[in-house]
């Protein structure tokens, strides 16, 4: 039975709370207790664009309200100004933890925590055709117009933080989909997920942060998302590149085993990720869809390609021009720094958290136009509003402690009607675009 039809039986459809009307959410469905949200009354469809390598002052660098600066400083207190480098760029950075450790130059007890924001000078990477001061930099303005253009109608976070610390897209992902990534850090040596190997091994991190503390195979049982969604009675889907391209690379669920090696592979983890278009232009849209990009649509820096907005600006459009435009909640977020410089330390919350600051744009009929939110976040607070809209429960840290982003939302006002993101590259475009299997991470 699905949640709110259970629900339903419990009490009244529809209560008026605080002069708002809204549907019951049932947090824990183990225990008595009610958790009312007003998301419940209204989103039926939940969609989240996971994006790549990109601090918030790269990417989002100059855009009013939002708190960007023009000048960084190295481990030697010389004042850096940042320098225009488009998306397209042929090398990459480290993201990693010893990148995280570097760029922080933190002073404190426990590595990272204390956080400078002055050591990316450190980094290592970018060996070749690189200017000076490589992560001291931020992106055209005349690339980024569609995300702008979306943050101008829409709400832009310029408090996202990751939820782990040691920026690998690799341990982001898993974030994504369970809120924890089994104490691991940094990439697998070998594939990145099952069916697990003697040499698909990822090293764990302990309360010093340590990461030479010992080793696990990258192929491992948590509760995901996903599960919890089955056990509700609500459709997922998890669109993704082929998990024989790029040792699975961005395909989280391959992670998890009884996921892989269940149904749930072959019928919610969907190839290629164009397939999403098809699906909410032929009403198959579910209940909570993720979404990840080739390399080419990324913003990954050594992906040598700049249609990475252009790609976010038409899933955007598909769905505003669809009939799931009034019932739908996007978060768009990149899912770790990828060695640019950023201004804003991150808080220590735990053994794991919190890393570098990343973009997050929230697309709904409700959201509230033009907004900048200055309310920490994390990747969390994403799972906190699936959870708190759909009755879940909460399935580690992360989301337990995570702000919701209730500020970014007034679902008082009736939806507000979808204006088209004007972008060079459309949904055609992407639909016959070659599949590019490179993997941009291949540590």
């Amino acid at each position: 039975m699905r949640m709110r039809a259970a629900l339903a039986a419990l009490t009244v459809a529809l209560v008026s709370c605080g002069g708002r009307t809204v549907t019951p959410s049932l947090r824990d469905p183990g225990s008595a207790s009610l958790v009312w949200h007003a998301s419940s009354a209204k989103i039926q469809h939940v969609i989240i664009v996971v994006q790549e390598n990109r601090s918030f002052n790269n990417l989002f660098y100059g855009f009013p309200g939002a708190k960007t600066v023009k000048f960084g400083y190295d481990t030697s207190g010389n004042k850096i100004k940042l320098q225009p480098i488009p998306l397209e760029v042929h090398w990459d950075m480290e993201h990693d933890s010893a990148g995280f450790f570097a760029a922080c130059n933190g002073t404190g007890s426990i590595p990272g925590t204390d956080c400078q924001m002055n050591g990316f000078n450190r980094e290592h990477g970018c060996m070749i055709s690189c200017p000076p001061n490589p992560p001291y930099a931020y992106v055209p303005h005349s690339e980024t117009k569609p995300l702008f253009a979306i943050a101008g109608q829409y709400v832009l976070a310029d408090e996202m933080y990751t939820s782990n610390f040691d920026a690998s897209s690799f341990i982001s992902h898993q974030y994504i989909i369970a809120a924890q990534a089994k104490s691991a850090v940094d990439y697998p040596y070998g594939d990145w997920g099952c069916p697990g190997g003697s040499a698909d091994k990822v090293r764990i991190v302990n309360a010093q942060r340590n990461t030479q503390s010992g080793h696990e195979t990258a192929c491992w049982n948590v509760t995901t998302l996903g599960d919890e969604l089955d056990t509700a009675g609500l459709p997922w889907a998890f669109y993704t590149s082929p998990v024989k391209s790029g040792d699975g690379i961005w395909s989280a669920y391959q992670v998890i085993k009884h996921i892989y090696n269940g149904a749930d592979w072959k019928k919610d983890v969907i190839t290629p990720q164009n397939t999403f278009f098809g699906d909410v232009s032929k009403g198959k849209l579910r209940a909570v869809s993720w979404i990840t990009p080739t390399c080419a649509n990324s913003d990954h820096s050594g992906c040598g390609s700049n249609t990475g907005p252009a790609w976010v600006a038409s899933i955007v459009n598909a769905v505003g021009e669809s009939q799931y435009w009034n019932s739908t909640a996007i978060f768009v977020f990149w899912d770790d720094y990828g060695g640019w410089y950023d201004s804003e330390p991150p808080a220590y919350v735990d053994y794991d958290g919190l890393g570098i600051r990343v973009p997050l744009l929230i697309v709904s009929a409700y959201a509230k136009q033009g907004y900048v939110t200055h309310v920490p976040y994390e990747h969390g607070t994403i799972l906190k509003f699936v959870e708190e809209t759909f009755g879940l429960p909460a399935m580690s840290a992360s989301d337990s402690r995570a702000n919701p982003p209730d500020d970014a939302f007034d679902f008082n006002q009736p939806p507000r009607k979808f204006k088209k993101i004007r972008t060079s590259l459309g949904i055609d475009y992407f639909l016959h675009q070659p599949l590019d299997l490179r993997p941009p991470d291949a540590h």
